[in-house]
């Protein structure tokens, strides 16, 4: 299996550690108000409880979503599937449902365009899409791959030679 690692933009990951920050934060607020007050303040002592486990359970699912958004997200090609991971989001493509490949050197993208119409951004490293195209190709050799150049854009009145 060949995977390709998702290549996450500064600000994703800059909100991605924020996210954290502020998960922590809550976690270790709600820790410490559990700690100095209790349930000493409440008439009935379980909505205090309450809201403590629920907070705890919050910013621990929170910060488990955005851990798992950074260790686990990726394209991989595996035997003769194409499969998708984002964070928790797993997706799993065969790569006989596969149209084509396509190279967009104007905005630098590279798109997985399927048999029923659907369209995947294949979102790594540029200089990773090379050999994700080959492992696609080696998983499929019927899927064509086509690369549309700067020069020759169909809005184009006179093509560059």
């Amino acid at each position: 299996m060949k995977k390709f690692r998702y290549s996450m933009p500064r600000l994703t990951l800059i909100l991605i550690i924020a996210g954290l920050a502020v998960c922590l934060a809550g976690f270790g607020l709600n820790l410490y108000v559990c700690i100095t007050d209790g349930t000493s303040y409440a008439v009935n002592p379980a909505i205090p409880l309450t809201l403590y486990i629920l907070t705890f359970a919050v910013t621990a699912a929170a910060g488990g979503l955005l851990v798992s958004i950074l260790v686990s997200s990726y394209y991989a090609v595996d035997g003769k599937k194409l499969k998708t991971a984002f964070g928790a989001i797993r997706s799993s493509y065969p790569t006989d449902d596969i149209d084509a490949l396509l190279l967009d050197r104007a905005t630098d993208r590279l798109y997985v365009r399927m048999k029923d119409g659907g369209i995947i951004n294949v979102v790594i490293k540029s200089a990773a899409y090379a050999d994700f195209v080959q492992a696609v190709l080696d998983a499929n050799p019927a899927i064509e791959y086509a690369i549309q150049s700067l020069e020759n854009t169909p809005d184009d009145k006179n093509p560059k030679k």
